[in-house]
């Protein structure tokens, strides 16, 4: 029955630097459940934010319907509720509205218990000439790795 549903924000670490991750629960219906043990999730143009309230909530991610349900279905880009303790929420409240930080799902999995996990991120955003380093960087490392294993042959 387990399967390892692993569903990534590559665009996160991209365009933002992240300071401190979180593991949160998602708060999620039956049929959202389901659709998600099938794989078909997308978090790449989610955020998190507060409500008034002090609770977190991740906005704009994708499950799509379940298929095998009949007018129960779900609604696909619905705002989720996350679960963290009370001491957590309070430190990212308190990030974000004072240094103006934002929160980013990086990752969406289910747990050994089947539960359905996301970490997120406290993260600030990266400006151009960072994203530049990066793709430099990465470009440098691929170029690195391609002499190494041609002298390896």
């Amino acid at each position: 029955m387990q399967q390892n549903i692993n569903i990534k924000n590559k665009r996160a670490r991209f365009d933002y630097e992240i300071l401190d991750t979180y593991t949160a629960g998602i708060v999620l219906g039956g049929t959202e459940i389901k659709s998600l043990r099938m794989g078909k999730a997308s978090i790449s143009q989610s955020f998190c934010e507060f409500n008034d309230k002090g609770e977190l909530f991740v906005v704009n991610m994708q499950i799509d319907e379940y298929s095998h349900a009949s007018h129960f279905n779900h609604a696909p880009k619905a705002v989720r509720k996350l679960l963290l303790n009370k001491r957590e929420l309070k430190k990212l409240q308190k990030e974000v509205a004072t240094t103006g930080l934002t929160i980013v799902p990086l990752k969406v999995f289910i747990n050994d218990r089947g539960l359905a996990k996301m970490n997120i991120g406290l993260a600030r955003g990266k400006k151009l000439y960072d994203k530049r380093e990066t793709i430099k960087s990465r470009d440098n490392k691929r170029n690195l790795d391609r002499i190494k294993k041609s002298f390896n042959n």
